[in-house]
């Protein structure tokens, strides 16, 4: 799973997933030849990596003997972390949406792996429980409508969402979209806390914080819920309630297309072809979790645009891991924690090979892009839950 040794990284989790199914373990190399995979050779899997191009070295045993003491030497940084069982997946989207709508669902397309698309009912009649990992993207947990409104209010695509959205809300009992949303957010809270895996990318990451934060409180204006905001709603916030942001100050303005000032996007001073992230480095040995959610065969990463773009540094908890940041700019792009029994990554940008994704535009093809380490953190967070869990140090 090096630069050099592999020509499709993001089928090659595919084919992992596809051991991981059939009950077979597989073993996860971690910083060795870019956090390679070591499974059981046999005829099938060889045919399966061919059909699905992906390139892979037949070993001995008495090699691989010698590359597990090797990376078992407490003097090199690697570890073999066992992935036992594929973990069931669900995606947190509205129903129609097509896979290249999410970066996450298209990679798990291209890569063939399974998911199941999930929202608003399955998630309040808790259905959460029936799945290891939930992926949240672009939504907006707060009954915005993505903040949207100055843009494209007149535009039938967003007539007729925020349409369907109120309909679905009053179909589950609800007044107001702002409410589902914020009972979706608390359930999916609840979910993490009992020991789910989150991953969440874009405007789904600070718009849930901001949720919680707001979970008492009334912070839509009339266009989106019929009603005025409470006055001096952004002293009611109650911080105390996010996994990952603190102290950050809402934006009042409805034609304003963002959430917060967790965001970096408007406060960024980077041209595109200087907009890279660097992935920092872990002991594998002592601390396997972000060791596993940032293996890949660079250190450094393009950036891309979204939405939610990056997270200001300022604004994020202490106890909240930043795993990959532009220190320049003063920003974080991928970011982990612990709530409770569970755990959350919060990846920011849309599409990690379309650099400024707008409505309209067309898909991304994975196809031209299948060595993508801006994809390939994605699908470390798909097998994280597999992993045989080790006490985390750091």
């Amino acid at each position: 799973m090096d630069d050099e040794g592999q020509s499709d990284h993001l089928k090659a989790y595919g084919i992992t997933y596809w051991l991981l199914n059939k009950q077979q373990k597989v073993k996860w190399l971690l910083n060795y030849q870019g956090g390679s995979f070591l499974a059981p050779d046999t005829d099938a899997l060889r045919k399966e990596c061919q059909i699905r191009g992906v390139d892979f070295e037949v070993l001995s045993n008495a090699k691989t003997e010698e590359i597990l003491n090797f990376i078992s030497s407490p003097s090199q940084n690697m570890e073999a972390v066992v992935l036992e069982k594929a973990p069931k997946i669900a995606v947190y989207s509205p129903q129609g949406n097509a896979p290249w709508d999410d970066a996450v669902t298209l990679v798990l397309t291209y890569a063939e792996i399974p998911y199941t698309t999930i929202y608003d009912e399955e998630v309040l009649s808790d259905q959460l429980i029936l799945y290891d990992w939930l992926h949240l993207h672009h939504e907006d947990f707060t009954g915005q409508y993505g903040k949207f409104y100055g843009a494209y209010r007149a535009a039938p695509w967003y007539i007729e969402e925020k349409k369907n959205a109120e309909t679905l809300a009053a179909k589950l009992g609800y007044d107001k979209v702002s409410e589902s949303k914020r009972d979706v957010a608390l359930k999916i809270r609840d979910y993490v806390a009992g020991g789910g895996f989150m991953f969440a990318m874009c405007s789904a990451t600070d718009s849930f914080d901001i949720a919680l934060a707001a979970k008492d409180t009334d912070i839509a204006e009339a266009m989106f819920d019929g009603d005025p905001s409470e006055s001096n709603y952004q002293n009611k916030l109650d911080y105390g309630q996010t996994f990952a942001f603190t102290d950050f100050i809402l934006e009042r303005k409805p034609t304003v297309y963002e959430f917060s000032s967790i965001d970096m996007t408007r406060k960024r001073k980077i041209n595109k072809e200087t907009d890279y992230f660097t992935l920092m480095t872990y002991s594998a040995k002592w601390d396997p979790i972000p060791t596993m959610l940032t293996q890949n065969h660079t250190t450094l990463v393009k950036g891309f645009m979204g939405q939610t773009t990056s997270y200001d540094r300022d604004e994020i908890k202490p106890t909240v891991l930043i795993m990959g940041e532009n220190k320049r700019n003063g920003e974080a792009r991928y970011i982990h924690g612990i709530k409770g029994k569970g755990f959350f990554t919060f990846y920011g940008g849309h599409d990690p090979e379309d650099y400024q994704h707008r409505v309209g535009d067309p898909k991304t093809e994975l196809s031209l892009h299948p060595t993508s380490p801006g994809y390939r953190l994605i699908l470390n967070n798909v097998l994280f839950p597999a992993a045989k869990k080790k006490k985390q140090k750091t």
